[in-house]
């Protein structure tokens, strides 16, 4: 709780490393993980159970029930750095030590079991073996919490940019996935077009601008546009596209995008 209050996402790992399941039916990952997540496996839990769009820093859900089951079997906390606006270098032996010594700025370190996380002001993307015993955790990954470590924070250094720029992404790119759009007789609250339009951009923005718990803005936004729009027949598979796009640009897979979908269609009656 002090950790979410100094603003920083945190989430429940196992003895593993690994994230728990918050949630009754992914404890110990039994649902076999979340795509978006990069781990395979069929959840289609609607709330962010597990995985680094899990972390937070809210008081009532860290402090729920749910999450409280988890706490008590972690065995270490972790953190979404992305959403702390950090970087971690980590550095998992010796000679990967080394080589930051002799090519990285100084900053923030901090200890771990086999050799040191680097720690920089600023997001990247995170990739994993940009070098030997170097991975770039950042946006959409999650770090072991070890401490607040020694040394000022600097900025993400150009060295670091360049080694994630020549990485590849390892997230495919974003696709278009149809799904049936939700028919209805209600009554049209939709006064002209453009405020449909400009429902459906604010939604964008809304999942665009998270930067943590990724998962339960997509799935609580995906509810509120269906709330609002979808019982009147004026929603269409365009519109729903460019919500799917913007979730996967997030992080979220597309087998997610429409699970998450059809939850919220479902919590709806629609």
């Amino acid at each position: 709780m002090a950790l979410a209050d100094g603003h920083l996402p945190v989430l429940p790992l196992g003895a593993d490393k690994r994230p728990l399941g918050n949630c009754r039916n992914c404890a110990d990952l039994a649902c076999g993980g979340r795509p978006n997540m990069k781990t395979p496996g069929p959840c289609v839990c609607p709330w962010p159970c597990h995985g680094w769009a899990a972390a937070t820093t809210n008081p009532p859900v860290l402090a729920s029930r749910q999450w409280g089951l988890a706490w008590r079997r972690a065995r270490a906390i972790g953190y979404h750095p992305g959403g702390a606006n950090v970087t971690v270098v980590d550095l998992d032996n010796a000679d990967a030590v080394e080589w930051a010594r002799a090519t990285l700025p100084a900053t923030t370190t901090v200890a771990t079991t086999r050799g040191e996380h680097w720690i920089y002001s600023g997001t990247v993307r995170s990739v994993n073996g940009v070098r030997e015993g170097v991975d770039i955790k950042s946006m959409m990954s999650y770090a072991r919490w070890l401490g607040p470590g020694t040394g000022t924070m600097t900025d993400v250094p150009t060295a670091v940019h360049r080694l994630v720029e020549e990485k590849p992404a390892d997230r495919p790119a974003p696709r278009a996935v149809t799904v049936p759009a939700p028919t209805g007789n209600g009554t049209c609250p939709h006064r002209s077009p453009v405020y449909l339009e400009r429902g459906i951009a604010m939604a964008e923005q809304r999942i665009t601008a998270a930067t943590s718990g990724v998962h339960a803005t997509v799935y609580r936004t995906f509810l509120a546009v269906l709330s609002a729009h979808g019982r009147c027949g004026c929603l269409t598979e365009t519109h729903i596209g460019r919500l799917f796009l913007a979730a996967q640009a997030k992080g979220e897979s597309p087998r997610h995008c429409t699970d998450a979908w059809s939850n919220a269609t479902t919590v709806l009656g629609m």
